[in-house]
């Protein structure tokens, strides 16, 4: 496959090709649908560049098979969708208290609990407010295409890196499921990549590193927990993503991501039809959220309102951005269902009275 040229991938397949062309040097995985694709192409991949491939027994044992490696100084990542997510956590808390970066690929489906394995945003609480135990973040990319999900996995390794903690690639299993054509980036170099200095191995040259996230002491646990809420400080103003359209002169603003910022889009149009001026607003990074962003569509006092496949988790950070200065409303579907582009629109003209 070479650049610049399109290829028809599927969101899984796009996230193992955006992370092989980072240069991730070790995946470790375990089979879970909606995101079995992407095990199933890192093991024919990773294993023909002579990386690193291993099925692990477990969710558990692969999160900490990531730990591991990382600090070792591998590039390394693994995927899961929502309930094998959730066994993650720990170890996810382990590399974010040790400052151990590495990836994290979520394709998230229906819950709680088993659920469905049909795409669902329920998993946004649990990625935007830690996860785990204790007191941490990690950054968070929500991908709304086949080519997001390939260009946001790629930048999520050089974030990982540079900030030293977990970064997750959150796509709703439509987005890994669905294909579409993408445009490649050239692979990095394994020679180019950002030396670790920090990390284990290669005694004989220097001294024995010790990585790990205990603390025993509790005014040393907190200086250190300080410091690194500091960095998430620095990346709060750094590291905002966000896509916004029409919303200047907009009569309502449609906030969603993923799918539903696919759905919202349709929506717009079908409004525009019937004169009706429609803003888009999409978070890209779910954290570090753009409270400002959208603060400042809010101060307008028009209506916004939230479309999420969950019962309300993003439009938490939505009311937060806004502080009663506009009024917020809420369209969620759960289980796995979507919503559609014609009951956005329904609901558009029932909030403006239309």
């Amino acid at each position: 496959m070479s650049v610049n040229e399109k290829v028809l991938f599927k969101g899984n397949e796009a996230i193992c090709e955006g992370a092989i062309r980072a240069g991730c040097t070790a995946f470790f995985g375990y089979p879970i649908t909606p995101q079995n694709e992407i095990p199933a192409y890192m093991s024919v991949h990773m294993i023909d560049k002579g990386r690193i491939f291993i099925q692990a027994e477990s969710e558990i044992a692969a999160i900490n098979m990531v730990y591991g490696a990382s600090a070792a100084g591998a590039r390394a990542m693994t995927s899961s969708s929502s309930p094998g997510i959730s066994l993650k956590q720990e170890g996810i808390s382990y590399a974010a208290g040790a400052d151990v970066p590495c990836v994290i690929a979520n394709v998230s489906r229906g819950g709680p609990g088993l659920g469905s394995i049909a795409p669902s945003q329920g998993d946004y609480f649990q990625s935007t407010r830690g996860g785990g135990h204790g007191d941490y973040y990690c950054i968070v990319l929500a991908p709304k295409s086949v080519q997001e999900c390939l260009d946001f996995t790629y930048m999520a390794f050089d974030l990982a890196d540079q900030y030293r903690m977990p970064v997750i690639v959150l796509a709703d299993g439509m987005i890994g499921q669905m294909m579409e054509g993408v445009v490649l980036m050239p692979e990095r170099s394994l020679d180019d990549l950002p030396k670790r200095p920090w990390a284990v191995g290669n005694m004989k040259d220097r001294e024995a590193r010790h990585i790990t996230s205990i603390n025993l002491i509790p005014v040393e646990l907190e200086a250190k927990t300080k410091a690194r809420f500091e960095r998430y400080e620095a990346i709060k103003k750094s590291e905002v993503r966000l896509e916004e359209s029409g919303t200047a002169d907009a009569e309502i603003t449609l906030a969603s991501y993923g799918t539903c910022a696919r759905v919202c889009l349709g929506a717009k149009k079908l409004a525009e039809k019937e004169g009706i001026k429609v803003g888009l607003f999409r978070p890209i990074t779910l954290w570090p959220f753009p409270y400002e962003a959208l603060g400042k569509i809010g101060e307008r006092g028009k209506p916004i309102l939230t479309v999420e496949m969950s019962l309300g988790q993003m439009v938490e950070d939505v009311r937060l951005s806004v502080l009663g200065k506009a009024p917020i409303h809420f369209l969620g579907h759960t289980g796995g269902v979507i919503p559609t582009e014609e009951e956005v629109f329904a609901e558009i003209k029932k909030i403006l009275g239309k």
